[in-house]
């Protein structure tokens, strides 16, 4: 076993382990949730492109820190799903099918749905705020951003992706998402960066948690930490 190999099953082992058995018994059916997100979003991808579904999505499912508070919540669930127009549809669809099929088998579905709504609305809050505090402020955005739509699936599929990483010993990989999403901030200086980034603020504050009881566990037990 060469070295890459021995690099890949400590980094994936565990998650591989954990997804292929329910991928094996019950196939497709094992993500379906993500099948049918998949689904949705070419959906609404396909509504996008013409003439009058663009504003029937728009209506429905696109939010700007603009929008008033209430009709932008009601929005964000089905944003989840709306793909950016000025990006390729397939290169979303295929992050949905990876990132989200995974989660729903190691986390179950309502966990990744839930995880996944929290990740989008942060960004979608985030860029509320940094409006607000203004371009003058480390953490503002300038004006004109209130107008930009927000990621879509993007800040869900970063946020799992981070997740799952620390839940499956995946520290590299998420390591690598996180300084993606860093590199991304500091080249282009865009929203959908920025929302990036909050996502895996708000994914990590249950990672961190989980990490604090754990300690607070072996202090109580006295035994010392178990090395991974």
């Amino acid at each position: 076993m060469n070295t890459l190999t021995r690099w890949a099953r400590a980094e994936w082992g565990l998650l591989y382990v954990t997804v292929r058995e329910p991928l094996i018994e019950r196939r497709w059916r094992a993500a379906w949730m993500t099948i049918g997100a998949v689904c949705l979003t070419a959906f609404l991808h396909a509504l996008q492109n013409q003439s009058g579904g663009c504003r029937f999505v728009r209506d429905l499912g696109e939010v700007r820190a603009e929008d008033p508070l209430w009709p932008a919540l009601l929005r964000t669930p089905l944003s989840l799903f709306v793909p950016a127009l000025d990006l390729p549809a397939w290169g979303a669809l295929a992050q949905i099918l990876l990132v989200f099929g995974i989660a729903e088998i190691c986390l179950g579905r309502w966990r990744t749905l839930a995880l996944a709504y929290a990740a989008t609305l942060a960004g979608t809050l985030y860029a509320r705020l940094g409006v607000w505090l203004g371009p003058g402020h480390p953490l503002g955005l300038p004006g004109s951003d209130a107008q930009v739509v927000d990621t879509g699936p993007s800040a869900a599929v970063v946020g799992l992706a981070v997740f799952l990483g620390w839940r499956y010993r995946a520290y590299v990989t998420a390591g690598a998402v996180v300084a993606a999403m860093v590199v991304e901030v500091a080249l282009k200086e865009n929203l959908a960066g920025k929302e990036h980034l909050a996502a895996i603020g708000v994914v990590l504050l249950p990672c961190g948690a989980s990490a604090l009881r754990h300690l607070r566990a072996i202090a109580g037990s006295g035994l010392p930490p178990i090395r991974s």
